[in-house]
């Protein structure tokens, strides 16, 4: 039987059985074939780590999938034969590219469609490597095929009149990029584009899948006039699944090129965290209640044991009526569900049948942010399986947390000194000066407080390794230096105090919250501000307003200031929908370099708390006074550390990614914001992970 690849993908031939599919990475970053994507996409969640290597290219990419429609990347092109800069700046550096790509998935493959996406290269970097397309799949048993059509370096063969110059001549003529950094709009479609398409066969052997393509690109107008001999448009190669998370891949590309990579990868959706084996256990249920009253139980000890292991720094527990009520801040465990179960099993296991709720009330910096309240009897059949977890799901009461009339049992002052030892890094990835400038350091931070609401933190950091002496490329700017001095406070000083403040919060009203501080507030500027939160107890919205007055720290990070100082603020409304789980926060305000503008953030948080993420600032600075870029963008990663560890902790890893430092569209680094601080008061997250109630 004969199959025609382009009636196929249009018609949607499904006469072979439809197998699994496994989806990789291209060389460039993204699910795709070798040098040209694919309409497929990763699972929502994916997170995949490239690097691969093409003479003259070598790529490095990070590709991430929020939604199973939208597909991101980010990429450095380190092209080998070509210098970054003089010799003085950049020494025997290689040229280094980056950019940020996009694809969005418009229809879905079904019995008789194929799968359609429209996707672009480069759409934030130089330019360099700029490319849009259409491409669509169809798969045939366990072959699945792609044919596309794509304007700039993917289809720089050319090997068609653009069919969009019927519409306007301007799309004949692709223009080249002027202004690193900035999307580059007037180049989109236009030119005159090629086909590109393949096939990516799964083999018998699960490990290995081959590719075959044809590719769009000629290599006779490489950037930087790196022109490449290319012996045959059609590339093959393979992807060996070494195991769940690592790919080897290889291929003879361009006819007379060998190409080897590999992919690191993992899906944090839908991965299982690690067992936490550095865990306390939880306390067993009893088959029958204890004989003590409320009245004659040790609460001190029972003070400890919510501590030791529910998580709970307790400050007094009370009582009304027939409940229990626990007053604390629970900063072990990241899923509150998991918290108040096992602080329910500890209650359990401590009062007589007179009590029949237990509430939790979790506070920062005694802030009350919500109470959980469970029945006894029925979390008790529930974690004896007795009863379906639904059961508990359907009682279990989330509330505003209010002032009650109640009998106190028990009160404490918790120690008000701690502190902290930790490893600490930062990068600036990609520069002329180097690749990768980087400093670990030993960071030693500290809080006290004087009152629940009122407490000072500061932080020391010691330089223990760091190569930002290279920096020497501060980079033109129309505007005060408020971000790009950067090196000087990275090399000036081996011991550092990137913090040093007071902070006082207080609870206005039920959903109105307010914070004051002031001090060392980040390693660049200090000074004083306040910020005021509304967020609704079961809303998705909020709305916070901060002001701050700062001035400019000395290079050395110590007590000194410089002569800079602005007033800087921002009205921000939060969003968090219910489709998809998008959380959205708008911006408008007065930035550090004294611009006005707007900040757009957009992230994807999935059940388990991980989110990915880009903002986008633009403020009404001009092109000439911003510099290179344009305007501020980014990308960020931000994944719990108890999806990553055997022990159960609150923390964050964050990792942020943006093309360029600039000055521009800057904001003021706070230790603090009442949104984070209330975070537990995300309904959905709570929901989502009801389940670790009995864990």
């Amino acid at each position: 039987m004969k199959y025609h690849l382009i009636p196929c993908l249009l018609l949607g031939c499904s006469t072979w059985a439809v197998a699994e599919p496994r989806y990789t990475q291209n060389d460039f970053g993204g699910v795709g074939l070798l040098q040209t994507p694919s309409a497929r996409m990763a699972p929502a969640g994916e997170l995949s780590l490239n690097a691969n290597r093409t003479d003259p290219y070598s790529r490095y990419s990070v590709s991430f999938q929020p939604f199973d429609w939208l597909e991101g990347s980010f990429r450095y092109t380190s092209i080998s034969n070509r210098d970054y800069g003089p010799e003085s700046l950049s020494g025997s550096q290689s040229y280094k590219d980056k950019a940020i790509d996009a694809k969005v998935r418009l229809l879905e493959e079904s019995h008789w469609i194929p799968q359609v996406a429209l996707g672009a290269r480069d759409l934030g970097g130089t330019g360099l490597f700029s490319s849009e397309y259409f491409v669509g799949n169809k798969r045939l048993g366990n072959f699945d095929l792609s044919l596309g059509l794509a304007w700039g370096y993917i289809g720089n063969r050319g090997d068609m009149d653009n069919p969009l110059g019927w519409v306007d001549d301007k799309f004949d003529e692709r223009p080249t990029s002027d202004q690193a950094g900035d999307f580059n709009g007037n180049q989109y479609f236009r030119g005159s584009p090629s086909f590109f398409g393949g096939v990516n066969y799964q083999t018998p052997w699960e490990p290995l899948s081959l590719k075959l393509e044809y590719e769009g690109n000629d290599y006779q107008h490489e950037p930087q006039k790196n022109n490449q001999v290319q012996d045959s448009p059609i590339n093959l190669g393979f992807v060996f699944k070494a195991n769940d998370w690592i790919d080897l891949h290889a291929a003879w590309e361009r006819g007379n090129t060998a190409m080897f990579g590999i992919t690191l990868h993992t899906n944090f959706a839908t991965r299982k965290s690690p067992t936490k084996s550095f865990d306390p256990k939880p306390e067993p249920v009893p088959d029958v209640k204890p004989a003590t009253a409320p009245t004659d139980v040790q609460w001190a000890g029972v003070a400890t044991r919510l501590q030791n292991n529910a998580g709970y720094t307790v400050s007094r527990i009370t009582q009304r009526d027939s409940e229990l009520i626990v007053y604390g801040e629970q900063n072990r465990y990241f899923h509150t569900p998991k918290a108040v179960g096992r602080a329910s099993r500890i209650l359990d296991n401590s009062v007589d049948d007179e009590i029949n709720w237990f509430t939790m009330v979790d506070t920062r910096y005694s802030l009350p942010i919500e109470e959980v309240s469970v029945p006894r009897d029925t979390f008790r059949e529930v974690v004896q399986e007795d009863r379906p977890l639904e059961d508990l799901r359907r009682v279990t009461e989330q509330n505003v947390a209010v002032p009650h009339q109640e009998k106190t049992l028990f009160e404490q002052k918790p120690d008000p000194f701690t502190y902290g030892l930790g490893l600490g890094y930062k990068q600036n990835v990609g520069g002329p000066d180097g690749f990768l400038l980087y400093q670990f350091s030993a960071d030693l931070s500290a809080e006290y407080r004087f009152q629940p609401d009122l407490w000072w933190s500061g932080t020391l950091s010691q330089n223990l390794a760091n190569n930002f002496d290279k920096f020497k490329y501060d980079a033109p700017s129309g505007l005060p230096r408020v971000r790009t001095d950067l090196r000087q406070y990275m090399t000036t000083s081996e011991l550092t105090m990137p913090t040093f403040q007071l902070n006082k919060v207080k609870q206005l009203d039920q959903d109105l919250y307010g914070m004051l501080y002031g001090g060392y507030l980040e390693s660049m500027f200090a000074g004083v501000g306040g910020e005021g939160l509304y967020r609704p107890m079961g809303e998705r919205w909020a709305v916070g307003v901060d002001m701050n007055w700062v001035k400019q720290r000395d290079f050395d990070q110590g007590f000194g200031l410089r002569d800079y100082s602005t007033i800087t603020g921002n009205a921000t409304l939060y969003y968090r929908s219910s489709f998809q789980d998008i959380l959205g926060a708008v911006s408008v305000g007065r930035y550090l370099a004294k611009d006005y503008g707007v900040t757009v953030d957009l992230s994807r948080e999935f059940g388990n708390g991980v989110r990915f993420g880009g903002w986008v600032t633009i403020t009404n600075a001009t092109k000439e006074e911003y510099g290179e870029g344009s305007f501020g963008k980014g990308i960020y990663f931000s994944i719990p550390f108890d999806e990553l560890m055997a022990s159960s902790t609150t923390r964050r890893a964050n990792l942020a990614w943006t093309p360029l430092t600039r000055d521009g569209g800057a904001s003021l680094g706070r230790s603090y914001s009442l949104y984070t601080l209330t975070e537990r008061r995300n309904i959905d997250m709570f929901h989502s992970n009801f389940y670790k109630v009995t864990e």
